[in-house]
């Protein structure tokens, strides 16, 4: 087991909240260009770029009191 210690702030959880958001946005994409034919992905890419724009934004909006810092 690691001995670790993971910040619990709200800023450091909401940054971890970009991975699944961005596979989450891609999957819609793809499922929308599966369904609608005059939607492809190549005209729906910056959506993902909003998604990823939006976590950031959430994420240095949110406060970082209690953040603990990771010592390597």
């Amino acid at each position: 087991m690691s001995d670790k210690v993971r910040c619990k702030c709200e800023r450091c959880r909401i940054g971890e909240l970009m991975g699944p958001v961005v596979l989450i946005t891609v999957g819609v994409l793809f499922l929308i260009d599966q369904m609608d034919h005059s939607l492809s992905f190549g005209r729906l890419w910056p959506v993902l770029l909003l998604a990823i724009g939006g976590v950031k934004l959430a994420q240095s909006l949110a406060s970082s009191e209690g953040h603990v810092s990771s010592k390597d």
